[in-house]
């Protein structure tokens, strides 16, 4: 049976969309089976309607991904979080669906799943790290087995980091992330299907 990896992100502008769906790649590559689902966004419709562009981007988006459930991360071997940085922290929509994992803490049902995590930020050293471990950090309280791409392939050395892929795009957010960046989250992809396959099949 392929490894299934589930990649849950919230995206307001497009970047982080971009970013899981090149890791999604990397994964099928690998030979994973890979579900994408999207957060939706907290702030009120009034506010939303106001920008245009935010309308616009958010009704591409929930029309591309399905909005993410707690059945998908049952269903899921590894689970990939995607957030851009607000402050140096996930976005408060994916924090809201990631605290109501709870149930599933108590039941254990998420132990021994594979966990990564990727971002994009406005600036270099923007956040990039600091919002990726407050990704894991909550994978590590459901006993998860916690897979970065550390420097484990050339493309680390270049664009990302090595606790999870992200990129720079900008204070508009209107930079789409490079072809470096690009790289990294394929083989960030390409690794948690990898190593989720070599767990199962030590399970199996």
């Amino acid at each position: 049976m392929p490894p299934k990896v589930l990649i849950v992100f919230y995206s307001r502008t497009g970047n982080i969309a971009h970013l899981a769906e090149t890791i999604a790649a990397g994964s099928i590559d690998a030979g994973a089976e890979v579900r994408l689902v999207r957060v939706d966004d907290l702030a009120p419709e009034s506010v939303i309607d106001a920008n245009p562009a935010w309308k616009q981007s958010r009704a591409e988006l929930q029309a591309k991904y399905p909005t993410a459930q707690l059945s998908d991360l049952e269903w899921a071997d590894a689970i990939i979080f995607g957030s851009p940085t607000r402050y140096g922290n996930m976005a408060a929509e994916l924090k809201l669906f990631i605290d109501t994992t709870g149930g599933l803490w108590v039941q254990g049902k998420l132990v021994n799943k594979v966990g990564s995590a990727f971002t994009s930020t406005a600036s270099p050293h923007g956040g990039n790290e600091s919002t990726l471990l407050t990704m894991l950090n909550p994978m590590m309280h459901h006993g998860m087995i916690i897979v970065t791409p550390g420097y484990a392939d050339p493309a680390v050395f270049v664009a990302g980091t090595p606790y999870g892929a992200s990129a720079v795009v900008g204070p508009n957010a209107d930079q789409r992330p490079t072809e470096a960046d690009d790289a990294v989250a394929r083989f960030q992809g390409r690794r948690v299907a990898e190593v989720t396959r070599w767990l199962l099949a030590g399970r199996g």
